[in-house]
């Protein structure tokens, strides 16, 4: 799919409905997710730091934007698929810095990427509200200024960093978020019905995107029914590979049991899959 085409594809899933956009980690669970008939992925900073022995964190050098660019880059180039950024918080403190990486990340062929209002500091985790405001109004103005069909989420931490009233905040800063220009408002850690219709409701008609990294009660149509326009899992399911791959290596290790190599995926189902893939590509 032509990466226009992809873009335009991009925003109409987000008119309608509600759809399910799962993380990759890598180039191989990307392209397994697509094999699935996923209509668009995004990328994971957890998943992607694991699978590099790094914690996930929001480094603000130059070496860790640039890997994450690397990691996005590999990944649109992998599938024929949307694909989201997971863009920590703009690799940048002031407004004109979130600018410049944003136009970077935009060259990676994204059709969509988020900007965190956490700060990383343990004594003040969440930018002040004006600041984290102009930071997205910086990246808004990025995107406009490339003319390309890219949607701006803008993500509200305050359940992640231990707010005292991560709801209400979460309302007071994706309100101002929707007014700095964001197309998609993202709070991480609401998991009550209640709690997810009621910051579906306070950014409507904006589509909101929910994050689910663990069983909540709720099937998919369940929280279609809430609102919700768009969920993602995060880094849900490289934890999902390793909790497998730790419970293997670990039951050797302890007990010289080879009980967690039972019940494998077959070696020939998933080299097929990606042979298929390079017979398609050619």
């Amino acid at each position: 799919m032509h990466l226009t085409a992809r873009r335009k594809a991009f925003r109409v899933l987000h008119e309608r409905g509600c759809f399910v956009i799962p993380n990759p980690w890598d180039v191989g669970s990307a392209r397994y997710l697509q094999h699935l008939g996923f209509p668009a992925l995004a990328t994971t900073s957890a998943g992607f730091a694991f699978s590099q022995g790094r914690p996930d964190s929001d480094d603000d050098d130059a070496s860790a934007r640039d890997r994450n660019l690397a990691y996005i880059a590999s990944i649109t180039a992998a599938v024929d698929l949307p694909v989201s950024a997971d863009f920590m918080s703009g690799y940048g403190r002031e407004p004109e810095d979130v600018a410049e990486s944003v136009t970077r990340c935009l060259a990676t062929g994204v059709a969509g990427l988020s900007i965190e209002d956490s700060t990383g500091d343990p004594a003040s985790p969440l930018y002040e509200l004006s600041i984290a405001a102009e930071r997205v109004r910086a990246a808004r103005q990025a995107i406009d200024r490339s003319g390309q069909d890219v949607l701006l989420t803008a993500r509200a931490e305050c359940y992640h960093v231990g707010h005292p009233d991560p709801f209400r905040e979460s309302i007071r800063r994706l309100q101002a978020y929707v007014a700095a220009g964001a197309d998609v408002l993202f709070a991480p850690g609401p998991q009550t019905p209640a709690e997810i219709e009621a910051l579906v409701a306070a950014v409507a008609p904006r589509p909101f995107n929910l994050l689910v990294v663990r069983d909540i009660g709720l099937r998919v149509n369940e929280i279609a029914a809430l609102g919700v326009r768009r969920i993602s899992v995060g880094g849900a399911l490289a934890l999902a590979a390793w909790t497998g791959f730790m419970g293997a290596a670990q039951t050797l290790k302890s007990e010289g049991s080879f009980a967690g190599l039972a019940n494998l995926v077959p070696y020939p189902e998933i080299n097929g899959l990606f042979a298929a893939d390079r017979v398609q590509a050619r």
